[in-house]
C-alpha cells in the first residue's frame, strides 16, 4: 500500500499546483504537514484562495470529513464544538454533540483563526495539539489530522501565542504576481478531483514516517543551522525542532526516499520564523548552511525576473522596447550559463540538482516571454 500511496500523493501535488498557481509550496507544506499530522498557518489578504486550497485538499483525501468556519468575536462554542446535549442535560451530563463539528472532523479549516475567544481557545489548544476534545467528563480522541488556519494579520494577544505556536508550518501567501499565473486564475475551469488518497493510504504513509532515517550528518547541519539563526536573534524552541524533524522525514519520504538528505531541510524556511519579516532572513541563512550552490541558483533567477520585468516595462515601445530586449537576452543569457555551471559543480559533488533544474526552468521561461513581447521572437528563437 505504501508504493501505491506515494505514487498517489505524487500525482495530488501535482494536480493541486496546476490548479493553485504560484502555490507550489504550500501544497507541498500542506501535504507534508498531512504526512506528519501538523498544522499549517496562512498568512494573507482575502482572496488568495486560502479556504479554496484547504476545501480542495480535503476533496482528494476519500472519505475525509471536512470541517470550515470563520471565527469573529462572536463565535460562540457551539458553533466549533458542537450544540450542548438536551438529553444528556436530563440525565445531568453536560456534553456536546459535536457530529459534523471540529472534534468530528479528519481535515479543518479555521480563517480568522486568531479571532477566537477566551471561550473556544482552551478546547482548541488541547483538539489540535493533543488531539482530545474534552467534552464533558469524557477525553475523547479526535480524528484530526491537520488543521489548516488562515489570518490576516499575526496575534498582538498574549493569549494568543500558545495558539500560534502550535501551527508548525507557516507561508505568507499573497496575490499571484506573474503575468501567465494572473490569466491562468482568471480563466481556470473548475474540475472534480482527479487524484484520489484514501484515508488508509494516508495512514499508511503516516506509519512509514518512523521508518525513514536522518543521518547524523544532518542533525549537525540543524545543530549549525540553529547557532546560525540564533547569531540572528532568531529563536525557535527545541520543541519546535523536533517536531520539524517529522516534517523533513515526510519531505523525503514523499520524494519516495528512506533517508532524509539536506534538500528535505528546505521546508524548514517555512518553520523557524517568527515574524514574516524573518522569513527571508531564515531562507538565506538556511541556503548558505544547506547547499550554497541552490542559494546560488536562487539569487540567479531574482536577477532574472528583475531583468524580465524592467524589460517589460518598456514593451509595447517598439524602439525601446528592441533594446532593453537585446539588452535583457543578453544577460539572460549569461545567467543561464552561470546556472549552468552550478548545475555541473552539484554534479561533481554528488548533490541534489532538481531545484537547479527546476529554477533553470524558470529561467527560461522568462527569457522566452522577453523573447515573445520585446523582440517579437516564438519560444523557438526564430521571427
Amino acid at each position: 500500500m505504501m508504493e501505491t500511496a506515494l505514487e498517489k500523493m505524487k500525482g495530488l501535488k501535482e494536480e493541486l499546483q496546476g490548479v493553485f498557481v504560484e502555490r507550489a509550496e504550500v501544497v507541498e507544506g500542506i501535504l507534508c504537514a498531512l504526512v506528519a499530522g501538523k498544522h499549517v498557518l496562512l498568512l494573507g489578504p482575502p482572496g488568495t484562495a486560502k479556504s479554496m486550497l484547504a476545501d480542495r485538499v480535503c476533496r482528494h483525501i476519500e472519505g475525509a470529513r471536512y470541517f470550515q468556519w470563520l471565527l469573529t468575536r462572536f463565535t460562540t462554542p457551539e458553533e466549533i464544538f458542537g450544540p450542548i446535549s438536551l438529553r444528556g442535560l436530563e440525565d445531568d451530563r453536560y456534553e456536546r454533540v459535536y457530529r459534523g463539528r471540529l472534534p468530528d472532523a479528519h481535515i479543518a479549516f479555521l480563517d480568522e483563526v486568531f479571532k477566537a475567544n477566551s471561550a473556544i481557545l482552551n478546547a482548541l489548544l488541547s483538539l489540535i495539539n493533543e488531539r482530545v476534545f474534552f467534552n464533558g467528563e469524557e477525553a475523547v480522541r479526535v480524528p484530526l489530522v491537520s488543521l489548516i488556519g488562515a489570518s490576516n494579520e499575526l496575534p498582538e494577544e498574549e493569549e494568543l501565542a500558545a495558539l500560534y505556536d502550535r501551527f508548525l508550518l507557516r507561508y505568507v501567501v499573497n496575490y499571484v504576481e506573474g503575468e501567465d499565473s494572473f490569466r491562468r486564475v482568471l480563466t481556470l475551469e473548475e474540475k472534480e478531483p482527479r487524484a484520489l488518497v484514501s484515508l488508509e493510504e494516508l495512514a499508511a504513509l503516516q506509519e512509514g514516517l518512523a521508518a525513514v532515517e536522518v543521518p547524523s550528518y544532518l542533525l549537525d547541519l540543524l545543530w549549525r543551522l540553529r547557532e546560525a539563526l540564533r547569531r540572528e536573534g532568531i529563536f525557535a524552541s527545541d520543541r519546535r525542532y523536533r517536531e520539524a524533524l517529522e516534517l523533513v522525514k515526510a519531505a523525503a519520504l514523499l520524494q519516495g526516499r528512506r533517508t532524509a538528505e539536506d534538500e528535505d531541510l528546505f521546508i524548514l524556511r517555512h518553520v523557524l520564523w517568527q515574524e514574516p519579516e524573518q522569513a527571508e532572513a531564515v531562507a538565506e541563512i538556511i541556503y548558505d548552511s544547506i547547499n550554497p550552490l541552490e542559494r546560488q541558483a536562487e539569487m540567479l533567477l531574482e536577477q532574472a525576473e528583475d531583468i524580465a520585468r524592467h524589460s517589460l516595462r518598456a514593451f509595447p515601445d517598439e524602439e525601446e522596447g528592441s533594446r532593453a530586449g537585446l539588452e535583457a537576452h543578453g544577460k539572460l543569457k549569461r545567467i543561464n550559463e552561470s546556472l549552468n555551471r552550478l548545475i555541473d559543480r552539484s554534479e561533481e559533488e554528488s548533490r541534489p540538482t532538481a531545484r537547479l533544474l527546476e529554477i533553470r526552468g524558470r529561467i527560461e521561461k522568462v527569457h522566452n516571454q522577453v523573447l515573445d513581447h520585446c523582440l517579437g521572437l516564438d519560444r523557438g528563437g526564430e521571427r
